[in-house]
């Protein structure tokens, strides 16, 4: 009776564990599609040319 004594009474931790993993794993997909949306703000104007302190400058956006 010792086995599944344990599967049942460890039931709700095993679905916390599961329900943490799940938003763990939300998170980072949220953070990684928020990162990618940031470096595409970050592109230089078209109209604008190319200088060498655009290059050079990495302070400068």
């Amino acid at each position: 009776m010792g086995i599944h004594y344990d599967f049942k009474s460890k039931r709700g931790e095993r679905a916390m564990l599961k329900e943490a993993k799940r938003k763990a794993r939300l998170a980072q997909r949220k953070a990684k599609r928020k990162s990618t949306t940031n470096e595409q703000d970050e592109m230089h104007d078209i109209g604008k040319p190319i200088t060498l302190e655009d290059l050079t400058n990495p302070d400068k956006k």
